[in-house]
């Protein structure tokens, strides 16, 4: 596997308004980054819900009239682009999922992690409920529906107070939307507005396209009730800090988005700064690694004075057809992903900056090709922290074990790339950067997490509580 991270998804919904499913999908393609292995839409016409949904990208869901089927006479639409955590890789787990309950049509779109699902899923199986799917998404159905309420706001109401972990979810009824975040706000959740229409999307980006005005975040602990009498807000969840993820910064966000009601551009140029500040180097040249961390390295080189170049290319269109088993099948893929270019290269001390470190295979693999492309020195400087604890909060990272920086120290990762130094950026670096240091998680860096994330009620990196 090429040594990446993924998110687990983005969430869009649109109340009111003209050609709702097709600004819809549009506003899910600036989302595409966020989950590439599923896509799907759920489209409200007063009567009834219908969904549609593909494996692969939006464009995959586009195709065959399969949006045009769904488009008539809507009104409200929620859209969904996953990539899996939790639950396997299959179109019974691609969102939105639909059912029909004790209140009629219920669509959900769901970003984040439910950590204590399991337990939720096995007490419902010993009573007899029955799962069609393996995501945590179906278990939030399962909670709602089995409630006690007489309707189902106040169903939701209830619900969402037995789960833990993080969710951004977009409720979707024949007549009605509902919105809510986790009180901690792990996952990012915009509100905009244009014209006539409510819209809400896992990032500003998603906005820019269809000409939508951002408002602001939908707050943590929030819950919004839309339909056609308007808007009705009111804080639901309440906690003691707020726990945004840091690593929306470092990686996954698009640094033309707004999240956490800050600029992810200025965010990362701001970690670039701090890097150069907390670990000079003496190099010719700073590249980035494309294309997260072109913005960090850019603050870099600003910062330190030292020239920015472009001496990696990336390759976006790289699909499996042309792996050859009896080769390296690692070194091929990163070798048809980069290429160097090596008249940048050539004779000079580069610094290479790279938003994290996770395995470190690639970064290992993408080293080589840059001696091979003429470098004298090769320095590496991350704009974060050694990642060395897993996230349960909705990101992709591997086991501690497989965490290299969970292992090895700097130095040793250092001699493992085969270069010349080695530095990261400190947690309390990445913290100053954000402007409010104690409204972030850094669990995957620190090891300290907000809340207990599994039945043994661990709140650090390898202890339980």
């Amino acid at each position: 596997m090429i040594d990446e991270l993924h998110e687990e998804c983005g969430v869009m919904g649109i109340f009111n308004g003209e050609n709702i499913v097709k600004n819809l999908a549009m506003g899910l393609y600036a989302l595409q980054h966020r989950g590439q292995e599923s896509a799907g839409i759920a489209a409200a016409d007063g009567e009834k819900v219908r969904v549609s949904k593909s494996m692969g990208l939006v464009a995959d869901l586009a195709e065959e009239g399969r949006l045009e089927s769904i488009a008539e006479n809507c009104f409200a639409a929620v859209g969904h682009v996953r990539y899996s955590t939790t639950g396997s890789r299959t179109l019974a787990n691609a969102q939105p999922m639909l059912v029909s309950c004790k209140w009629g049509y219920l669509a959900v779109a769901h970003n984040g992690n439910i950590t204590n699902a399991h337990e939720l899923r096995a007490e419902m199986e010993a009573n007899g409920h029955i799962f069609q799917s393996t995501s945590d998404s179906e278990v939030l159905l399962h909670e709602i529906s089995r409630t006690k309420a007489d309707n189902l706001p106040n169903a939701i109401r209830i619900a969402v107070q037995k789960f833990k972990g993080s969710f951004c979810l977009i409720f979707l009824t024949a007549d009605s939307m509902y919105v809510i975040r986790d009180g901690y706000g792990f996952r990012p959740l915009c509100f905009g507005k244009r014209n006539n229409s409510w819209v809400f999307a896992s990032e500003s980006c998603a906005f820019d396209l269809l000409g939508v005005d951002y408002v602001r975040d939908v707050a943590p602990g929030e819950f919004l009730s839309i339909n056609k009498s308007g808007v009705r807000q009111e804080q639901l969840i309440k906690k003691e800090r707020k726990a945004f993820c840091i690593f929306e910064f470092v990686y996954f966000a698009r640094p033309d988005s707004i999240i956490f009601e800050q600029s992810a551009d200025k965010i990362r140029r701001k970690m670039g700064k701090k890097l150069a500040e907390e670990s000079p180097v003496d190099a010719d040249i700073i590249i980035p690694c494309p294309d997260s961390s072109t913005t960090a390295a850019l603050g870099y080189a600003q910062a330190s004075g030292i020239q920015f170049e472009i001496g990696i290319l990336r390759n976006h269109y790289v699909g499996r057809t042309f792996i050859d088993p009896s080769q390296n099948v690692r070194e091929q893929k990163v070798k048809l992903k980069f290429n160097t270019i090596n008249g940048v290269l050539k004779d000079k001390k580069v610094c290479l900056v790279d938003d994290s470190i996770v395995r470190g295979t690639t970064l290992k693999i993408i080293c080589k090709m840059l001696r091979e492309a003429g470098a004298k020195e090769v320095h590496i400087r991350i704009a974060s922290s050694p990642v060395k604890c897993p996230c349960y909060f909705g990101m992709d990272f591997p086991s501690p074990s497989e965490l290299v920086a969970n292992a090895l120290g700097t130095a040793e990762v250092a001699k493992m790339l085969g270069v010349e130094s080695l530095g990261y950026l400190s947690v309390d670096g990445m913290r100053q950067c954000t402007g409010a240091p104690e409204d972030f998680c850094g669990a995957c860096f620190d090891g300290i997490y907000p809340e207990d994330f599994c039945h043994a009620g661990k709140t650090r990196c390898g202890e339980a509580t």
